[in-house]
């Protein structure tokens, strides 16, 4: 749990090096290394500090303040640093779309020390006019606070899953449970999060409850009774966790995990056939008999319906597919066979190719895809032609030493603000894999924007478009694109659509990944990895596929290398 408080500082001190115009590269460090912490399974304050300069993007400086912190709950140059800027001006900086050069503007025309501030002043229009700032800036302001304040009440599920878990494990640690489940919007793997739900049974609740109340990252105990307690953690999220009799845990379970909808449509089908249903069990009506819950199975069985998975739970038409006999067999993460979509310390990744190959090999891929950034990413270290060139031909020799293992030769090519590509066809088409993805202009019109992506299908050599809308979750709004002529256009081209299985991605979501499926357009479920860890993102990908009702087939990454080449190849053949 301290990875992610000194993560969360790391990302303090870059905002106010932004605010003070500080090295871009200084800046940078500081993001990457946060992001190191952040993917980190194990616990600093158990890391030696030669441990600590293993880890991509930490270096002496940062070790040395990762054990400050851990030696004594403080980093003093971070207490330093803060004294620099007016009290509260970096909180500015929360608010997607507001740069630093803006903030520090809006300090000095305007005395703007918080959001609160800047709403009002945004409200009033009286943004309007100072340097840089026009009416579509304030309006993009009034997006940006209401996208804070939504993310307050929801966090993305890529922060909220790995803090459930440290608790999971933590519990399991700490008190004798049985069982121990995640439920709520969690289980259903949601790309948003409201709380935390979990659910036990033990033969001894008070211990269970009282290690729980313990948690080291307790805020606040809302409250703590001898089955059911509630608290509220240091990140700002409540967690409730109940303790159920063996023989009620599926009930329970199928109950708290919902979705509301859900649960009311599965209601309504027990009351038609005189059963009711509670968290406690399915029953029948006349005479109160239990029939059921110890298992989850028991309430979909005794209902007349096979076992619906918690991600489909959502009454978008699981209900009748179950009754139909046409539910999906949902794609599983040991499906996936490789990932294509991974970065190399050539561009902004932090490992090379045998640290990569060795990494995927121990999930059990069959083969990567390197995906450099293309040279218009130039804070990302993007490839030229002549680099590009050049790593293709390195991947060539690897490949006729490698056995059993494949690497693929690609690029994630820069569409540029006037829809042409940072390379010509010429370059692209020596790749075994193009991977065409927006990095600027996000806030051109809806016309222009979808045109960008529209013009990049139409490459004959562009094989993907990654994470298509854009979408920060919790930092950035989707782009405004026209989905519906994206989806038509990459259907018409042959051309595959990404589900980014970074957590503050996840893009394609599933509603268009289910639309884009069903449409008859390949999905891709890549991970972007930039340092080894990320390689665990799969699972994230994998959840938002199976919220979209894909199955193994309609995703390329789970075909053999062979079969995914003469995929990759169609378009080229046409």
């Amino acid at each position: 749990m301290k990875n992610k408080e000194i993560a969360s500082i790391f990302n303090d001190i870059a905002d106010i090096l932004e605010i003070k115009g500080d090295n871009p590269f200084r800046i940078r460090a500081y993001k990457r290394a946060a992001l190191a912490l952040e993917s980190l399974s194990k616990d600093v304050a158990e890391t030696s500090k030669e441990e600590l300069l293993k880890i991509p993007g930490i270096g002496q400086d940062l070790a040395g303040k990762i054990e400050e912190y851990v030696n004594t709950g403080r980093i003093q140059a971070y207490e330093d640093i803060k004294k620099e800027i007016p009290e509260g001006l970096s909180a500015l900086l929360k608010v997607p779309g507001l740069g630093p050069k803006t903030a520090k503007l809006l300090y000095e025309k305007l005395n703007v020390k918080n959001i609160d501030d800047l709403e009002n002043y945004a409200r009033q229009h009286k943004l309007t006019g100072l340097p840089g700032i026009k009416e579509k800036t304030e309006e993009n302001i009034i997006k940006g606070i209401e996208m804070l304040k939504r993310g307050i009440e929801r966090k993305p599920l890529g922060k909220v899953l790995p803090i459930a878990e440290e608790i999971l494990n933590y519990i399991r640690k700490h008190s004798p449970v049985n069982k121990l489940s995640l439920a709520g919007s969690l289980r259903r793997w949601k790309d948003t999060i409201k709380d935390i739900d979990i659910l036990a049974t033990s033969n001894d609740p008070k211990s269970v409850m009282n290690a729980f109340i313990h948690l080291p990252n307790v805020k606040e105990v809302l409250m703590h009774g001898p089955t059911k307690s509630s608290i509220i953690i240091h990140e700002g999220i409540q967690v409730d966790l109940r303790v159920v009799q063996e023989e009620s845990y599926g009930a329970a379970l199928a109950y708290f995990t919902g979705s509301k909808e859900h649960n009311i449509r599965l209601r309504e089908m027990a009351v038609k056939t005189g059963l009711k249903i509670n968290e406690y069990g399915i029953f029948r009506e006349k005479d109160d008999k239990k029939l059921g819950g110890e298992k989850e199975e028991d309430i979909y069985k005794i209902l007349g319906l096979p076992y619906i998975p918690p991600e489909l739970r959502e009454d978008t038409g699981e209900i009748e597919a179950a009754l139909n006999g046409k539910l999906p067999v949902l794609i599983e993460l040991k499906d996936i066979r490789g990932d294509l979509h991974v970065h190399t310390k050539r561009s902004d990744g932090s490992h090379d190719y045998d640290e990569l190959i060795n990494a995927a090999r121990e999930l059990g891929y069959e083969y990567i895809a390197i995906t450099d950034h293309s040279k218009g990413l130039g804070i990302a270290g993007g490839l030229n032609e002549e680099k590009v060139i050049e790593e293709k031909k390195e991947i060539d020799a690897l490949n006729k030493r490698l056995k059993g293992f494949r690497i693929l030769s690609g690029i994630e090519v820069d569409i540029r603000i006037d829809g042409h590509l940072d390379f010509s066809d010429d370059i692209l088409k020596q790749l075994d894999i193009v991977i065409a993805s927006i990095h600027s202009g996000f806030k051109q019109g809806r016309e222009q924007l979808t045109q960008r992506i529209i013009s990049a299908m139409k490459n004959p050599y562009v094989s993907v478009i990654a994470h298509p809308t854009g979408r920060l979750i919790g930092e950035r709004d989707p782009y405004d694109i026209d989905m519906d002529k994206i989806i038509e256009t990459a259907y018409r081209t042959n051309t595959i659509l990404e589900i980014n299985a970074y957590p503050l991605r996840l893009d394609l979501n599933d509603i268009y990944a289910k639309k884009a499926a069903l449409t008859g357009i390949p999905i891709v479920i890549s991970t972007d990895t930039h340092m080894l860890s990320q390689f665990k993102f799969m699972a994230y990908g994998v959840s938002i596929a199976r919220r979209g009702w894909l199955e193994k087939k309609h995703v390329i990454n789970t075909m053999n290398y062979q079969n995914l080449i003469k995929i990759l190849n169609i378009k080229r053949k046409k």
